[in-house]
């Protein structure tokens, strides 16, 4: 079946596009830009299309992969079209508000026997299944504590893009059951990584929305290992925030701002993330540790990986990644982890 990459001249639609080609697969490879697509196509011995979202081309397509960002522009426009026209719909987003407007499209996507599966990347493969096997552990959990800390990598233009795209929103919690806006940092603590505890703070990560449809634990906060100076300034920030927010304002930071790639094939080669879950009762607590390859060099295997369970086993319905493929989707990619009790 023929499925096709949107977004697969960005730095991490090229990875994926190189993945599926080393897997002897050739996508349909397309964007905005024929220029930009098409020396990536013929490299790869794939089909290109050039189209823009406000008109794609799905013709012949059963899957989409969809891979530009930032994805709370992106995203509605192609999951329509790939719910009037039967196709499934796959990103590798880790926005909030992209995961809660797909989750409500899933009556339709039900009726229409579409799959839609958002996130399908680093964020939040692991985060999500690291949730899903805690809470198969602890299934009258009431609180669940995620955190991740990144070794040896940076951040992707797509990424930083993203990121400052929503930089005047602040941070999110999710607290008895609904989504919260808190200032940002606005929790901090120390992490037990299996490397090594760091101290930590929330941070606005997509499974706030996806951590609860996959465990149903109401009240959900996830966290970023970051120096303790890095959180005073983040915290000293609050106040400027909100004046970063209009249009005009990001447009000029993601000009200026914002990196023209991202980490290197070096870098990802020997990068790693480190995670934390815990879940608790109240009463009683456990947590686990887990470990896996360089964020990009994840989303790359992980993303194929998706493409690949959907094709041979679609269903309708919008789907967390642990409830689409499994909790134990995340070791496929070489991960490690540890569970304990406290």
């Amino acid at each position: 079946m023929n499925w096709l990459i949107y977004g697969a001249n960005g730095y991490t639609g090229e990875l994926i596009a190189r993945e599926a080609a080393a897997r002897g697969q050739h996508p349909i490879l397309a964007g905005r830009s024929a220029e930009k697509i098409e020396p990536l196509a013929r490299e790869l011995d794939c089909e290109s299309r050039a189209f823009p979202l406000e008109a794609p081309r799905l013709d012949g397509v059963s899957l989409v992969l969809h891979c530009a960002g930032p994805f709370v522009q992106t995203s509605a426009p192609m999951v329509r079209a790939c719910l009037d026209a039967g196709v499934h719909y796959l990103d590798i987003t880790g926005e909030i508000s992209v995961f809660e407007s797909i989750f409500a499209l899933d009556d339709e996507a039900k009726r229409r026997n579409v799959m839609l599966v958002p996130g399908v990347g680093f964020d939040v493969v692991p985060t999500d299944c690291l949730a899903a096997q805690l809470a198969a552990q602890m299934p009258d959990a009431t609180e669940l504590v995620l955190a991740f800390y990144s070794k040896g990598s940076e951040l992707s233009r797509g990424t930083m893009k993203t990121m400052l795209e929503s930089i005047g929103e602040g941070g999110a919690i999710r607290l008895n059951g609904r989504i919260v806006r808190v200032p940002v940092a606005f929790d901090v603590r120390d992490i037990p990584f299996s490397i090594g505890t760091r101290s930590a703070m929330t941070i606005p990560w997509g499974d706030v929305s996806t951590a609860y449809h996959s465990t149903g634990i109401p009240n959900i906060r996830v966290y970023l290992a970051s120096p303790r100076a890095a959180i005073k300034r983040a915290r000293r920030m609050r106040a400027l925030l909100p004046l970063l927010s209009p249009k005009p304002i990001r447009r000029l930071l993601q000009k200026f701002f914002v990196p023209r790639s991202g980490p290197d094939a070096s870098k990802r080669a020997t990068g790693r993330v480190y995670l934390y879950g815990e879940v608790s009762t109240g009463r009683e607590t456990r947590s686990m540790t887990m470990e896996t390859p360089e964020g990009y060099a994840f989303t790359a295997v992980a993303a194929v990986n998706a493409v690949e369970r959907v094709l041979a086993d679609p269903r309708g319905g919008a789907f967390t990644p642990s409830r689409a493929f499994g909790a134990d989707f995340v070791g496929v990619t070489s991960v490690s982890f540890t569970l304990a009790d406290r």
